[in-house]
């Protein structure tokens, strides 16, 4: 698998993190994970050409899902993102966000639906 098909893991529960990434890994997948947001971003900024996903959560304490999406695509607009949340997101904090994303995961996320989830937004 090329460093293209890497993904980017971000979400303020190391546990979460980890998770997605031993069973990402377990199909193939190369993944990295992070559980602060700025540093997911500045690591994306300098590697971005290595990413075919990123898997954010929407709500954490330094910068929200939808701003983190909001950057990643100011650096790699073709970029593909997919938003979890374990709480309720309404569509209006969809529809305000400019960043149109690949898809959505309500947490907790059961690993078949996160594989299927992962190659659906992968195919796009």
């Amino acid at each position: 698998m090329s460093r293209a098909q890497s993904i980017l893991v971000v979400d303020d529960e190391l546990d979460i993190v980890t998770i997605f990434r031993q069973a990402l890994s377990r199909y193939g997948y190369s993944v990295f994970g992070f559980t602060d947001p700025t540093l997911a971003l500045e690591h994306f900024r300098l590697n971005a050409q290595d990413y075919a996903l990123v898997i954010s959560d929407v709500r954490m304490p330094q910068m929200s899902g939808f701003e983190l999406a909001a950057n990643i695509k100011a650096i790699k607009p073709d970029a593909r993102i997919v938003l979890m949340s374990a709480f309720e997101v309404s569509d209006l904090e969809f529809s305000t966000s400019a960043v149109k994303t690949s898809d959505f995961l309500r947490k907790p996320v059961d690993i078949r639906t996160l594989v299927q989830k992962v190659k659906g937004a992968m195919a796009n």
